[in-house]
């Protein structure tokens, strides 16, 4: 199966695939400051391709719970001289986190090849510039929800796309962990893959170090949630998912081929 990003291809469905989590901002809830310099957010997308990243994930501001949303002017200041720098350098596709229709224009523009949209509404304005550039569109599920509302969802913006004349496969979708759900939400849809997956699109999983892997693992501390997360990733790649969003590619991409090679061998 393919998910058609732009002049890329990729394949999903074979192999499970990475996508390397880059935040260049000043107050992401686990690595905020880390990249924010141009220099070292290049050297780590850089670092996070070595490491076994499919595609990299580039985000201009934080969207952890509580935070103060960012003009896109500010975010675009964010994200220009990072895209700029890696255009032409890295060999994996790019994708820029964002729900600014300007944004993602000026960004597909620098080479982008995929919109990371954590709206979870479909504008208007974004599903023009994406049906325009051939762009892939990675559409989130952002609020409360269950299994079959998630799927409802899915299946109603599917049509949706289809009607502004999207391709199908340009469309990704994610099922919103942490977004506006509780506890209890995150852990059904962690659970419960299987029964929201809609067949023909690739899903998306996003629970690197979120509050949900803190609480299930007893573990405060963001970036020590690793093993956490491999055991949120396992139980989503056994029923179904696609993509794997992580900021951890190097030692977290172990637990994700383990998962994968496992289900192959899942009796039916």
């Amino acid at each position: 199966m393919i998910w058609k990003c732009r002049d890329k291809n990729i394949e999903y469905g074979k192999k499970i695939l990475i996508m390397g989590i880059l935040n260049v901002t000043p107050d992401s809830f686990s690595d905020g400051g880390d990249y924010f310099f141009t220099e070292d957010a290049v050297s780590r997308a850089l670092a996070l391709e070595k490491d076994g990243a499919d595609m990299i994930d580039i985000g201009g501001q934080s969207t952890r719970p509580g935070h103060t949303p960012v003009s896109d002017k500010e975010e675009w200041s964010r994200l220009e001289p990072v895209l700029t720098a890696l255009n032409g350098v890295l060999t994996v596709p790019v994708s820029v986190d964002t729900y600014y229709p300007s944004v993602a224009e000026k960004a597909l523009r620098s080479g982008a090849d995929i919109i990371n949209d954590v709206s979870g509404i479909l504008s208007g304005k974004m599903a023009e510039i994406i049906r325009k550039t051939g762009a892939g569109w990675i559409i989130m599920h952002n609020g409360h929800g269950t299994p079959d509302d998630v799927k409802k969802f899915f299946e109603k913006s599917a049509e949706e796309c289809i009607a502004l004349g999207i391709n199908q496969s340009q469309i990704c979708f994610d099922m919103g962990i942490g977004f506006d759900k509780d506890y209890d939400e995150n852990m059904r849809l962690l659970a419960n893959v299987e029964k929201y997956k809609i067949s023909g699109y690739p899903l998306l999983l996003g629970t690197s170090r979120k509050r949900v892997i803190g609480q299930g693992s007893s573990q405060p501390e963001p970036k020590e949630r690793t093993y956490g997360n491999i055991a949120a990733d396992t139980a989503a790649i056994f029923g179904g998912a696609d993509i794997i969003r992580i900021h951890d590619v190097k030692n977290e991409k172990q637990g994700i081929l383990m998962a994968q090679n496992m289900k192959g061998y899942v009796e039916l």
